[in-house]
C-alpha cells in the first residue's frame, strides 16, 4: 500500500519511509533519553529504560507528523481548505501544517477538550467549532463541512498518509535505541501505534497501552475486528476514540502487537512522577505508556530493552507542581 491507498490496506515499512522523505526537513527529530529503570519503576539491575520524548514536537505531539504527511500527500489544497476533527492534538497538527502551506484550516472540537488545546488552535489560526461531548460529534460535523465546502478532510488516524508519519516516530527510535526490543505505546485511533508497528515489525515488538476507559485496541484484539467501545476517563481527550481505525488495526495485528491496560490512578501517578523525578511535563495521554511499567500492568523481562513513548503534552500543567 501507498500512502495514496486504501484505509483497508497495510501499511508497510516503505510507506514511513516514503513519509519520512517527504516531512523530515520540517518535523523536529525527537530525542531519546535513556533513564535508569528504578526511576520507571523497574527491579534494580535491569536495563535502561529508552523514552522517546516526542511531546517535543511541532504543536506538542506526534500528530504534526501524519498531518503535514496529509496535506503534502495531496498536492494542491482546493480553496476552503482542511477540516479536521479532534480531541485537540490533530486540529493543533493539522492547523499547522495547514499554516505552513498557507491554507485556512477548520478544526471540529468536543466541548470537553481542555482550554489549552482549544488556545492552542485559535493562535494557529483555526476557525475552532465546538460540538458534542465526543470525537465522534466532532467527526460528524467535520464530515458535514467537508460536503458543503469542498474542503479536505484530514482524519485524525484512519487515512493511509497519516498512519505513514506517525509511523516515522519508530523509523528514529530504531535509529537512536537498535538495541530496544520492545516498545510500549499509548493507543487511541491507532494511529501512531499501528504506524510504529509498520516501522518496527520484524526488528521490535509493539505493545499498545490503553486505560481502562479507552479499550479499541485490547477490544478489537479480542474480537478479531475493530468495535465500537464506551469511553471516558482521564485520557479521553486524546485518545478518546470509540473505535479503532482499520489501518491501526490491520497494523497491530501484522506486527503480532500486544495489548495492555492500566488504571486512571495510575496513568495519573506515572505523569506526576515524569515531572517530579525527571521534569518531563507530559499530558495524561502520554503518561499512559509509562504507567504500564509503573503500574507493574508490564513486567519486562530481566534483559529486555523497552522504550516508551512520550507521546504528547497538551494539557495544563499546573496540577504538576
Amino acid at each position: 500500500m501507498t500512502t495514496g491507498g486504501t484505509r483497508t490496506g497495510l501499511t508497510t515499512r516503505a510507506d514511513v519511509e516514503a513519509a519520512r522523505a517527504r516531512i523530515g526537513r520540517t518535523v523536529r527529530r525527537t530525542p531519546v533519553l535513556r533513564v535508569e529503570p528504578a526511576a520507571l519503576g523497574g527491579a534494580p539491575g535491569a536495563a535502561p529504560v529508552a523514552l522517546k520524548l516526542e511531546m517535543l514536537q511541532h504543536t506538542g505531539s506526534f500528530k504534526a507528523r501524519g498531518a503535514l504527511n496529509a496535506l503534502l500527500t495531496a498536492g494542491d489544497l482546493p480553496a476552503a481548505g482542511v477540516v479536521a476533527a479532534s480531541g485537540g492534538n490533530h486540529g493543533l497538527a493539522v492547523a499547522w501544517a495547514a499554516a505552513r502551506l498557507g491554507a485556512p484550516a477548520t478544526v471540529f472540537v468536543p466541548e470537553t477538550a481542555p482550554g489549552a488545546k482549544v488556545a492552542g488552535l485559535r493562535a494557529l489560526g483555526a476557525d475552532v467549532r465546538l460540538v458534542g461531548t465526543r470525537y465522534a460529534e466532532a467527526l460528524a460535523a467535520a464530515r458535514e463541512r467537508v460536503l458543503q465546502t469542498g474542503a479536505l478532510a484530514v482524519h485524525a488516524y484512519d487515512e493511509p498518509a497519516v498512519v505513514a508519519g506517525q509511523g516515522t516516530v519508530g523509523l528514529e527510535l530504531a535509529e537512536d535505541a537498535p538495541d530496544v526490543d520492545t516498545v510500549l505505546v499509548a493507543v487511541g485511533g491507532g494511529g501512531l501505534a499501528g504506524g510504529v508497528a509498520a516501522a518496527l515489525r520484524g526488528t521490535a515488538r509493539v505493545v499498545g497501552v490503553e486505560p481502562v476507559g479507552c479499550p479499541t485496541w485490547h477490544r478489537a484484539r479480542a474480537a478479531g475486528v475493530p468495535v465500537d467501545v464506551e469511553v471516558g476517563g482521564v485520557a479521553a481527550d486524546s485518545l478518546g476514540a470509540t473505535r479503532l481505525g482499520a489501518l491501526g488495526f490491520a497494523a497491530l495485528t501484522e506486527a503480532g502487537a500486544g495489548s495492555v491496560l492500566v488504571d486512571p490512578d495510575a496513568v495519573l501517578a506515572a505523569r506526576h512522577l515524569l515531572w517530579q523525578r525527571l521534569r518531563l511535563a507530559v499530558e495524561p495521554g502520554a503518561a499512559v505508556a509509562a504507567a504500564a511499567l509503573l503500574s507493574g500492568a508490564y513486567r519486562p523481562q530481566p534483559a529486555e530493552r523497552v522504550a516508551v513513548v512520550l507521546c504528547g503534552a497538551n494539557s495544563d500543567p499546573v496540577d504538576l507542581a
